[in-house]
């Protein structure tokens, strides 16, 4: 083995070494993170507002569904179990889906650090500027949603017993109010969802100008059933037609 002091030899400067992200933690990644939760919510909203809609087939029916609900896996489960195995996955899925889209938009933003001077307005749906707030909304009314049907703490009757009792009283003419912010929220809900069905379908392939003039129409035909179906109840309930 040789050695040399000659300083004319090559040598090798500082190693650098760089941190991987992990995956999860790409933009990929957490656009991933986005989809599989909006999936996992969309469907969780979609069979909630077809177990709502049992409510015009009579208190019998409505409240037996409600009943079934917390003997679902039973005996392998505890009674209520399986409700808050559920509660537990969505709040998960919503926390995830709210981080994910956080970082991404910081990282949007970080990526373009210098602002325009003059920065022409971009033309953008309306869901798409009220995301964020949107987002605020939806999580408010969630928990108050969860005090007020499920633990009755809010709720004018909150008797676990009588589920139909508990939703008439809930969205009676007196508490007009209540309707007004869950008609809000379900607004709300619709738009974020409108926007997030066409991004999903044009990140489908659908991104030809006839397949956008489609993915439009789909999430809009979606947004708009599911905010029919889910403010048919409470106005039901305010008109009377439900008592």
């Amino acid at each position: 083995m040789h050695w040399t002091t000659d300083r004319s030899a090559l040598s090798v400067g500082p190693v650098v070494v760089t941190k991987t992200r992990s995956p999860i933690r790409s933009n990929v990644g957490l656009k991933a993170v986005m989809a599989v939760t909006g999936i996992l919510l969309v469907l969780f909203l979609v069979v909630h507002m077809l177990g709502n809609l049992k409510i015009f087939t009579g208190e019998t029916s409505f409240d037996h569904y409600a009943h079934w609900l917390r003997d679902i896996g039973t005996p392998l489960l505890p009674h209520t179990w399986y409700l808050w195995i559920q509660r537990t996955v969505l709040t998960v899925a919503v926390v995830a889906h709210i981080v994910a889209a956080t970082v991404l938009a910081r990282r949007a933003r970080a990526a373009r650090p210098v602002k325009y001077a003059h920065r022409k307005k971009v033309r953008g749906s309306y869901a798409a500027r009220t995301m964020r707030w949107g987002g605020v909304i939806i999580l408010l009314f969630v928990i108050y949603h969860i005090l007020d049907l499920t633990t009755g703490h809010l709720n004018p009757q909150g008797d676990a017993s009588n589920p139909y009792g508990n939703v008439v009283a809930d969205f009676a003419p007196e508490r007009w109010y209540v309707t007004l912010f869950y008609t809000l929220a379900i607004v709300t809900v619709g738009f974020h969802l409108r926007h997030g069905a066409f991004s999903a379908f044009r990140s489908l392939g659908q991104q030809t100008p006839r397949g956008e003039r489609r993915a439009r129409a789909g999430a809009l035909v979606l947004a708009v059933a599911l905010c029919a179906g889910y403010l048919v109840v409470p106005f039901a309930v305010l008109t009377g037609l439900v008592s």
